[in-house]
C-alpha cells in the first residue's frame, strides 16, 4: 500500500504588538491588526452575527462593544521581564493569543484544499531579541495546536536573514512594542550581539498624547486617534510643512497645530536606538567595525517614520564618525519574509528532531 506524503505549508510569523504578519509558501502574505475582541452583551453578539469573537480591525473599530485584547502589548508575554507563566491573566492572554495565531493562520490558509491530517503547517516565529528562555515556551506554548512544527527566532535576525545579510550588517526592527538591534557577522547572533529597548511606536504614542494632553487640555482625543494620526503623519526632520489635526473641544471639530509635539514625540525613541548602535559597534571587532558603520538596516513599521534615517546618520556621524542607513523596501513584511526564508532552508531532519523533542 502505497503511502500518500504529507503536504508541508512553512510559514513565516511576526507576531507584532500592533499587526501581525505571516509570510508562506503557497505565494500567501498577508497582515491583521493584533486584536481581538469578545462580544460584552446578547446585542453585540447579536451585531456581530452571534460570533463569539472578532479579530483585528474589526475589534478594534467596534471596541465599544467588545471586551478588547491586545495580547502582545508592552511585549507582556514576548518580553517583559516580570512575566509569570502561570498567573490567570497570562494564561488567559495565552489563550487569546492563540486564537489571534490560529485566525491569522486561517486566513493565510482558506484557498487551500481540505485541511487533512496530511497536511502540515510548519512555522518560524519572530521574537524579540533578548527575550528570555520564559518568554520564547510561551510563544512555542502559543504556537502548539495551532502550528505543527514550530521555531523562534529574534525578529532583527529574521530580517537579516530574509536580505540575505548573514555579515556585516547592523538591524534595527522599530516595532510597536519593542526596538530590537542586532550586528550580523557570518554566525548565528548570540546574546552579545542584539539588544532590545522597550522605547518603541508605543512609547511615541504615549509621549505625543501627554503633549497634546498638556497644551491642549480643552481637547477630546483617544489614543487610538493619536496613533492612527501618528501613523499617518510621523516625523522627525526640523523641515517641512506644518502638521494639524482635528481634536473635538465641547464636541464641535477644531484644528489644532501638532507639528512641534509629533516631532519631538518621534524623537524621543532616537537617543536609545543610537546608544544601541553605538555600543554594538564600539564593543565589535575593530578591524571590522566599518562595516557595520556603512550597513545599518532600519526595519520594522517605525523606520517609516519621515526622516529617521537621516536623524540616525546625524548622529552617528557625530558619534561614530560615520554612518550609513538604509531603510528596507519592505517594512511590513520584511521579518515574515525572513522566517519563511528560514523555515524553508530547514532540513527535514532538524523539523523531525523539532517533532520529537516535543512529544
Amino acid at each position: 500500500m502505497d503511502i500518500k506524503p504529507k503536504k508541508v505549508l512553512n510559514v513565516g510569523i511576526d507576531l507584532g504588538t500592533s499587526r501581525s504578519v505571516i509570510a508562506c509558501d503557497n505565494g500567501v502574505r498577508t497582515f491583521m491588526s493584533s486584536y481581538v475582541g469578545f462580544p460584552k452583551d446578547a446585542v453585540s453578539q447579536k451585531m456581530f452575527g452571534k460570533r463569539k469573537v472578532v479579530f483585528g480591525d474589526e475589534a478594534l473599530h467596534n471596541r465599544l462593544a467588545v471586551e478588547l485584547h491586545r495580547p502582545f502589548d508592552k511585549g507582556r508575554l514576548k518580553y517583559t521581564g516580570s512575566f509569570e507563566a502561570n498567573t490567570k491573566e497570562n494564561e488567559r492572554e495565552k489563550s487569546v493569543a492563540r486564537m489571534l495565531l490560529k485566525h491569522l493562520i486561517d486566513l493565510a490558509t482558506e484557498d487551500e484544499e481540505e485541511r487533512t491530517e496530511d497536511f502540515i503547517i510548519r512555522g518560524v516565529i519572530g521574537a524579540p531579541a533578548l527575550a528570555s528562555m520564559k518568554n520564547k515556551k510561551t510563544l512555542l506554548d502559543i504556537a502548539g495546536g495551532v502550528l505543527h512544527d514550530a521555531m523562534i527566532i529574534s525578529e532583527p535576525f529574521a530580517v537579516a536573514y530574509g536580505l540575505g545579510l548573514f555579515s556585516s550588517a547592523l538591524i534595527i526592527d522599530i516595532g510597536a512594542g519593542t526596538v530590537d538591534l542586532c550586528r550580523m557577522a557570518g554566525t548565528v547572533p548570540t546574546e552579545k550581539d542584539q539588544i532590545t529597548t522597550m522605547k518603541a511606536g508605543d512609547h511615541i504614542d504615549h509621549v505625543f498624547l501627554k503633549l497634546l494632553q498638556k497644551k491642549y487640555d480643552e481637547a477630546n482625543f483617544t489614543v487610538a486617534m493619536i496613533k492612527r494620526f501618528k501613523e499617518e503623519n510621523a516625523f522627525v526632520s526640523q523641515y517641512g510643512e506644518r502638521v494639524s489635526i482635528e481634536l473635538p473641544v465641547h464636541g464641535k471639530p477644531v484644528n489644532h497645530d501638532v507639528t512641534q509635539e509629533l516631532r519631538q514625540a518621534c524623537r524621543s525613541i532616537v537617543p536609545e536606538i543610537v546608544t544601541g548602535i553605538k555600543s554594538l559597534i564600539a564593543e565589535f571587532d575593530p578591524e571590522f567595525q566599518r562595516g557595520l558603520k556603512r550597513n545599518v538596516i532600519l526595519a520594522g513599521g517605525g523606520s517609516q517614520i519621515v526622516g529617521l534615517r537621516k536623524e540616525i546618520e546625524s548622529h552617528m556621524k557625530e558619534t561614530l564618525g560615520y554612518g550609513r542607513v538604509i531603510a528596507v523596501e519592505e517594512p511590513l513584511y520584511a521579518g515574515a519574509n525572513g522566517a519563511l526564508r528560514l523555515a524553508k532552508d530547514m532540513p527535514d531532519k532538524y523539523w523531525d528532531e523539532v517533532t520529537s523533542k516535543g512529544k
